[in-house]
């Protein structure tokens, strides 16, 4: 259940899942916190200034989420997910990056 001073629209499930963020030439290890049906919460290994649209790879779940940076606090960012996309197979070409950095993880 959420939180009083919680904004979120929908519940949040935590994830502790690992993943991976592509921005802006950069690809770099994460954590992801948590999620709900419209963002996500990620810990970042470095306290780097993460902004703009960003795509998310989510190793257990073998997807790509693509999302905008809403908020930032140290190491922590909050994402508005945009949309999601399985890596398993043929990807669209602007997924391909995604995809490469996927298998680079060790995804299968």
């Amino acid at each position: 259940m959420n939180r009083p001073d919680d904004r979120r629209l929908e519940p949040r499930s935590p994830a502790g899942a690992r993943g991976v963020v592509l921005a802006h030439g950069l690809e770099l290890p994460c954590l992801i916190v948590d999620q709900s049906a419209g963002g996500l919460r990620l810990r970042l290994e470095r306290n780097l200034a993460l902004s703009g649209p960003v795509v998310v790879i989510d190793l257990a779940g073998a997807a790509a989420i693509e999302a905008d940076v809403v908020w930032r606090k140290g190491q922590e960012a909050g994402l508005k997910q945009r949309a999601r996309s399985s890596l398993r197979g043929l990807v669209p070409s602007r997924l391909a990056p995604a995809r490469a950095a996927f298998l680079r993880a060790g995804g299968r």
